[in-house]
């Protein structure tokens, strides 16, 4: 029911914070089940991807500050990362976790806030009083000014996702504004923006050469970064500047209030379940999350208190409204009015049904009515069109066609699958499901039956397949897959490292090949709903930059998965779990595989929104294939491997309920786009759409089959396009899937069980989409892979819909 709530993730790259700068161009998107709907949709989407290029050097977008953390730590004689008592300050290698407090940001941020004043007011005076300057002269010397504040501000960034607290906040919060307006400097700078048409007109003279990626590379940083600069007001004069600068500062304040209202009312709910019978039927797992959760948050209201060892058949059990919680409660408990309550509770959350102090209704209209004016400053219609103007997708219109297209599709699929599971429900569910007492099943009850007609389809539970996807085990067979496919060794470096929590694992990469130590990465795979905000991301701790001398790039990757329970039990991951962890070490792939030595664009940054879902998802296509899963598929006690017949049935699976969640992914990324298109929040008489009456419409359309309630308040949680960077970019859902899915047909093509074949086709993927970056356009990389421009077949397959 709640993006922060399905196995799909985004990358986080500290979005939350709510700060933009010019220079890193940086992009996230999230992924989701889409299909298209014939081959003439295919045509519209290569149609449509190809006419962006033709404007791709005029505008840019905005770009939230922490992601100059891709380049943080560079060991360069302009560097402040010399010993110091504060450890935010010793920056030359990784952050010092364990030393961190709150208190030390402040000091940090401002001694760095200083410096960097003084350092980009001296470059400015020298791009003023020179003719001609080189490249080298300014991406790479900004760079390396921005490089010790992008270390503080993404280390505190990341700590606010998952080790959030009220001392981190309120330093947070204190230091966002200075932060804002130093990076706004950035963007504004006139002496900088002209160097950088300088550089950009003097390429243009040498039209017609062959670039090769070294040099090709540079043009798109320079080229992003100037979109950045028109995004970011570098055009603005007088009053209209300083009221755009304003406006700024103000949406960070309430993008980081947002996600702190939804983290707290998510904490607020608990539902204390004392009979047994209420929990007749629920998978052991649950029960033993539920009977945990209840001892913890006795101890955490009484350290001192003797509290009883967890019992997961006598209870007490404490749902919340954390994910898996959240997930285990809607599919699982019999009791309808305490499902009812979990739903309720969640679809009401920061809004103006509940604390005054936690409604997001007011927010909301504000950051709507912000964007639309700073869009209107910067030219545009709408602050859809201007998140577009850094995206694959050339027009609001052609969003809504692909959306279109798709929900030709999947609404009768989602009618005919919600007439499935009401049959069921009808059949066995008793009296309280019967058709003259019950016209229609709720949402609460949709969630509960649908999994009970998955068991009966397939014969096959969750609960079956859980103790056969260990953790441990898992990231074993995931490592041995890209030893396989890309030629790489992940080899566990726990210790090596300081970390956030003890839960927290670090690991290393090498090349096979050479040896070589190419990359490492943090992983946090367990919800803690005290202090870590729900989903499942990828972030960047450090990225690949020449100019600072930075060639290992780190990452984070972070989920909210299930616990272990108990001492002697490792984490039994759902399927769903396992397909998140696949889906986020495909970002951290693309991070860390990276081979452009330009930060702005190495890895991740620089690559299009709807484009950076391609190594994600196509990650999770191997979660069916039936070699990788034998990697891992082995009983946690015995390990005896998964009987063929629960892969086969698991196979089956893939795309059940796919007709309903695709048309849930169109309602959400429609909404998105309405709202940032064509809804006026400044209009708020009786007879004006309010973002309710919107959220109707858009749901009328495009899930007619299950309509929200009159108080759902789901925009009230609605974090990606509110709190963090996906405001009118929700579609690449559907747009990143089309590539992704298409990229694993190559791998089809030869033949799964072809280890050779296999082999080389994965190197070349390696070698194209996992090493150029942001360094080549998306469609360019995506042709140097496949040969070709990307085809809806693959999709229309793995869907079941060919």
């Amino acid at each position: 029911q709640n993006p922060e709530q399905s196995h799909s993730c985004l990358i986080l790259l500290s979005l939350i914070c709510g700060v933009f700068i010019a220079m890193r161009i940086n992009s996230a998107a999230v992924t989701s089940l889409a299909f298209m709907a014939s081959a003439g949709a295919a045509r519209a989407f290569g149609a449509s991807v190809s006419r962006v290029a033709s404007r791709r050097t005029t505008l840019s977008r905005r770009i939230p500050l922490a992601m100059v953390s891709t380049t943080a730590g560079a060991e360069t004689a302009e560097s402040t990362s010399s010993p110091s008592s504060n450890p935010m300050l010793d920056q030359d290698g990784l952050p010092r976790f364990s030393s961190i407090e709150p208190s030390q940001l402040p000091p940090a941020v401002t001694e760095l806030l200083e410096k960097l004043e003084a350092d980009f007011s001296a470059m400015e005076s020298k791009l003023s009083e020179d003719d001609g300057t080189s490249y080298d002269e300014v991406l790479p010397a900004v760079e390396r000014l921005q490089e010790p504040l992008g270390y503080v501000w993404g280390v505190a960034g990341h700590l606010n996702g998952v080790k959030n607290g009220d001392e981190l906040r309120e330093a947070y919060e204190k230091n966002q504004p200075g932060v804002v307006q130093a990076m706004t400097k950035f963007s504004q700078s006139r002496p900088l923006y002209d160097a950088l048409k300088g550089i950009e007109s003097s390429w243009e003279d040498a039209t017609g050469k062959d670039v090769e990626f070294e040099e090709g590379q540079r043009r798109r940083a320079v080229s992003n970064s100037l979109r950045s600069m028109t995004l970011g007001g570098v055009g603005l004069e007088g009053e209209e500047k300083e009221k755009f600068n304003d406006m700024r500062m103000r949406l960070a304040e309430l993008a980081t209030k947002f996600g702190n209202h939804v983290l707290d009312a998510t904490k607020a709910f608990s539902l204390t379940i004392e009979d047994a019978a209420d929990v007749e039927g629920v998978p052991a797992s649950a029960k033993a999350m539920w009977a945990q959760s209840h001892a913890m948050h006795l101890k955490s209201e009484d350290p001192e208190a003797d509290v009883p060892e967890p019992d997961a058949e006598k209870g007490p059990w404490r749902v919340t409204l954390d994910g898996p919680s959240y997930i285990a409660a809607l599919s699982h408990l019999p009791n309808r009015s305490q499902r009812e309550t979990v739903y309720r509770a969640s679809v009401s959350r920061a809004s103006d049904l509940g604390d005054e102090d936690k409604n997001n209704v007011p927010l909301i209209y504000e950051i709507l009515s912000i964007k639309k004016d700073m869009s209107t400053m910067l030219g545009f219609d709408n602050f859809a069109e201007q998140s577009l103007a850094g995206k694959m997708a050339p027009t609001v219109e052609a969003v809504t066609e692909l959306t279109d297209l798709v929900a030709e599709k999947a609404i009768p699929a989602a009618k005919k699958e919600l007439a499935e599971i009401t049959d069921l429900a009808r059949s066995v569910g008793g009296d309280d499901y019967a058709e003259d007492s019950l016209e229609k099943l709720q949402p609460w009850d949709v969630t509960f039956w649908s999994e009970r007609l998955k068991e009966k389809k397939f014969d096959l539970t969750e609960e079956e397949l859980r103790p056969y996807f260990a953790l441990p085990a898992v990231l074993d067979g995931m490592f041995g897959l890209v030893k396989r496919i890309f030629n790489i060794e992940v080899t566990a470096a726990d210790g090596e490292a300081e970390v956030w929590n003890d839960d927290v694992r670090f690991f290393k990469v090498n090349d096979v090949e050479t040896g070589k130590h190419i990359a490492s990465f943090y992983l946090d795979p367990y919800s803690r709903p005290a202090d870590k905000r729900g989903g499942a991301w990828m972030d960047v701790c450090l990225g690949k930059s020449e100019a600072c001398n930075r060639d290992v790039p780190v990452a984070y990757l972070t989920c909210n998965g299930s616990p272990p329970v108990g001492d002697d039990t490792p984490s039994l991951m759902t399927f769903r779990e396992v397909e998140t962890l696949f889906h986020e070490f495909g970002h951290g792939l693309q991070h860390m595989l990276t081979t452009a030595s330009v930060g702005d664009v190495a890895g991740i940054n620089g690559v299009e929104w709807d484009a950076v879902e391609l190594p994600s998802q196509f990650m999770e296509n191997w979660c069916y294939d039936k070699p990788t899963v034998y990697g891992f598929a082995k009983h946690y006690e015995t390990g005896e491997p998964l009987p063929e017949d629960m892969f086969e049935k698991l196979k089956e699976q893939k795309t059940y309920g796919a007709g309903m969640m695709s048309c849930r992914q169109l309602y959400f990324g429609q909404m998105d786009m309405e709202l940032h298109s064509s809804f006026d929040p400044k209009k708020e008489g009786e007879e004006d759409e309010s973002i309710f009456d919107v959220q109707r419409r858009v749901a009328a359309r495009y899930i007619p089959h299950s309509p929200p309630l009159p108080e759902d308040r789901f925009l009230c949680t609605f974090n990606h396009i509110f709190g963090g960077g996906y405001a009118a970019g929700y579609y690449s859902y559907k747009w990143a899937e089309v590539m992704s899915a298409d990229a694993f047909g190559a791998f089809e093509d030869v033949g799964l069980d072809d280890e050779e074949k296999v082999k080389e086709v994965g190197m070349r993927f390696r070698d194209t989409v996992l090493s150029l970056g942001g360094g080549v356009e998306p469609m360019e990389v995506f042709r140097r892979f496949r040969g070709r421009e990307p085809s809806p077949e693959a999709l229309l397959r793995h869907n079941g819909l060919a």
